[in-house]
């Protein structure tokens, strides 16, 4: 049977940053020169990732500027473990159980990529990169030429050279990962931008990746939370902080910024933030079967239908005193909702405090405040076999809502029996 194999690149796609420049910035610490240097460097990789100089150029430019050794490589060890992608560090079980068919193929070097790739599980022998060369007193002078990732067009001529079978898909933010695809030797390339976006790259790659739960979720792998957060549309109406919006962005949401509530975000629209004294009417409320929960700047009381919202399971949180210097309390509330499924502070729902659970799932049951649902939902539970490592229900007059975090995959025969049970609201898969 073929396999499918995952090319993933290492600088500023597994690794938030360029490990030369973080290298730089541990060589040159106490160098006066060292952010003319550090320019230098950002420049020649910017070039390069661009299509705008050759990679062998930029390499050769930037391992010049280095003034490195084996030591400052270990401290920089220490800071690239730091400075892992979000999306690959809370999926971190997707490279455990896929260790055979990860391969990192980078044109940075083995010696500061094999230990940090290595905390994933991803072998050795499956890191592709350059190596550096050394003077007998450990100092770097240059690396060897011989490998093909030290030339342009290296990765084409390293995947030629192992001639694999099966599919191969690329995930990569530069020009080198690009020309994979170019080549014809991969299936499809993704270009990854929870970093930087490189236009010229993001145009001709068969799919964007705002985050790597984007490429399991298209590729219909297990991931670690239910749906990608970059596929939830976070809507800003009126006047909401530039704090605020850059702080849900880099949550991962897909952020609008709009003057007003426009008609075609209503069926899609998963998150609403609202700026003092916008309102909402009850009729798009209806409309917007997909939200989730609702920010307000102010005192939401006169200008939302809490009933409404609450009877469609929507989970409000409003800043009545709208506090100047308290511009982050909304998004924070809003983001311990959607990643963990707290409710405190809410002003329609029971207020829940939780904390991330590791190595299990959580399912999110909105219910009716009837008898007897708690029971239903444990009846599911047994019935599939599945073994429950922590539970809370909280209610209020008009509504239960109930947390369960089991250790077992769940399954679509599950999740159909817990939609059905009657007098469910919302029902959610949150990791």
């Amino acid at each position: 049977m073929l396999r499918n194999r995952y090319i993933i690149d290492f600088d500023s796609t597994f690794t938030q940053v360029e490990a030369l420049d973080e290298l730089v910035k541990i060589s040159l610490k106490n160098n006066p020169d060292r952010d003319i240097v550090l320019k230098q460097i950002e420049d020649y990789t910017a070039a390069a990732m661009d299509g705008r100089m050759s990679f062998t150029d930029s390499l050769r430019e930037r391992v010049k500027l280095l003034n490195a050794d084996k030591k400052h490589l270990s401290e920089l060890v220490k800071v690239l473990r730091k400075k892992i992608s979000d999306s690959f560090s809370r999926n971190k079980k997707f490279f455990e159980k896929n260790a055979d068919d990860v391969f990192i193929v980078s044109g940075g070097f083995k010696e500061f990529i094999t230990p940090v790739v290595s905390t994933y599980k991803i072998k050795p022998e499956n890191v592709y990169a350059n190596t550096f060369e050394y003077d007998e007193n450990g100092s770097i002078i240059g690396y060897d030429t011989t490998n093909p990732l030290s030339s342009e067009g290296g990765k084409v001529k390293l995947l030629r050279e192992l001639n694999w079978e099966g599919d191969l898909y690329g995930i990569g933010d530069g020009y080198s990962d690009f020309q994979l695809k170019e080549s014809g030797l991969i299936k499809k390339f993704f270009a990854f931008t929870e970093n930087i976006e490189r236009a010229s790259v993001v145009k001709n790659a068969d799919h964007i990746l705002p985050s790597f739960d984007e490429f399991l979720y298209l590729n219909n792998l297990p991931m670690a939370i239910s749906y990608p957060k970059n596929r939830i549309l976070c809507l800003a109406v009126g006047d909401v902080s530039d704090t605020t919006l850059k702080l849900l962005k880099k949550d991962g949401l897909s952020i609008r910024h709009k003057s007003s509530f426009e008609d075609k975000y209503i069926k899609d629209v998963g998150m609403l933030v609202l700026g003092v004294g916008e309102k909402i009417s009850a009729s798009k409320l209806k409309g917007a079967i997909r939200l989730k929960t609702i920010g307000y700047f102010g005192d939401s009381s006169h200008h939302l239908d809490l009933d409404l919202c609450t009877d469609m399971g929507i989970v409000v949180f409003d800043d009545p005193k709208h506090k100047v210097d308290n511009v982050l309390f909304i998004a924070n509330r809003m983001m311990d909702f959607i990643n963990r499924g707290s409710t405190k502070n809410s002003v329609n729902f029971p207020g829940l405090k939780l904390n991330t659970e590791a190595n299990a799932h959580r399912l999110i049951h909105i219910h009716k405040n009837v008898p007897g649902i708690l029971a239903k939902i444990n009846n599911v539970m047994a019935e599939h076999g599945i073994n429950i490592l922590g539970q809370y229900l909280k209610t209020n007059k008009k509504i239960g809502y109930s947390i369960t975090d089991v250790d077992t995959e769940y399954d679509k025969a599950v999740i159909k029996k817990l939609k059905e049970i009657e007098h469910t609201i919302k029902f959610r898969l949150l990791y």
